[in-house]
């Protein structure tokens, strides 16, 4: 087995959340406490302490060309993690993010892909995905129809993701992903094959299970809040309220 990387898309724009005079990914939610001092967290750095946590050493942040401040922000990198960064020159989507990374993974590689703009628990749940090819950690969730809902058979292998489908009476949702470097390679043939026309990952791996690839779901997620949107932003900080410890002034 070759490195284990995260791959991080953060090239979207963030219109729900907008107006912000930065990324989305830097939107300070909750805080850290570093010995003595205790300041405001970006909401991307969760995602980058889950990876850290599974193993990952190198991440792979994907920035549009004026995020900058991304770059600013985290540098060379975070904890024992090294980041690099390759930039998606346009909005196509979640698939194109994604290859955009492909140049630096090896086929003997692993790959966890997470989304900066989400907080979920708890914290080391990536560490229940195996060394399956291509597993997806799964979470609970009111409304499904907002998100990337899972149908499963009885052993766990992923039979179909729905696509923000409305009426949709799934309640897992995939919150991140680990594949192996072969097979986010083939992914990315598989999408070149389908004219690149896969603005979600669900829809293509649609299509990699019907023909004939696997797919592993792990429901070992507990919470899940996507903060693209204000209601999220609200529910982020009472979720993290209940989770964090107090720190007195």
């Amino acid at each position: 087995m070759g490195s284990l990387w995260g791959i991080i898309p953060a090239a979207g724009s963030g219109t729900r959340i907008q107006p912000l005079a930065f990324s989305k990914e830097l939107l300070p939610v909750g805080s850290f406490r570093n010995e003595e001092t205790e300041r405001p967290r970006a909401i991307s750095e969760y995602i980058i302490e889950r990876m850290i946590m599974a193993g990952v050493n190198k991440i792979c942040v994907v920035i549009s060309p004026g995020k900058l401040d991304i770059i600013r922000y985290y540098g060379q990198g975070q904890g024992n993690a090294y980041f690099c960064y390759t930039v998606q020159q346009n909005p196509s989507g979640l698939c194109d993010a994604l290859f955009c990374a492909l140049p630096l993974i090896g086929i003997d590689d692993y790959v966890i892909i997470g989304l900066p703009d989400t907080v979920w628990f708890p914290e080391n749940c990536l560490c229940a995905l195996g060394n399956c090819p291509l597993s997806f950690l799964l979470f609970p969730v009111v409304h499904p129809e907002l998100y990337d809902a899972v149908t499963m058979d009885n052993s766990g292998f992923i039979k179909k993701i729905h696509v923000k489908q409305k009426n949709c009476q799934e309640k897992w949702i995939w919150g991140a992903v680990k594949m192996s470097g072969s097979v986010l390679q083939y992914l990315y043939e598989l999408w070149k094959r389908r004219n690149c026309k896969d603005e979600y990952l669900g829809t293509l791996i649609n299509e990699y299970i019907e023909s004939g690839g696997i797919a592993y779901g792990t429901k070992a997620g507990k919470a899940y809040v996507d903060v693209g949107t204000i209601n999220g932003y609200r529910e982020a900080l009472i979720m993290l309220s209940e989770s964090m410890p107090v720190y007195n002034s």
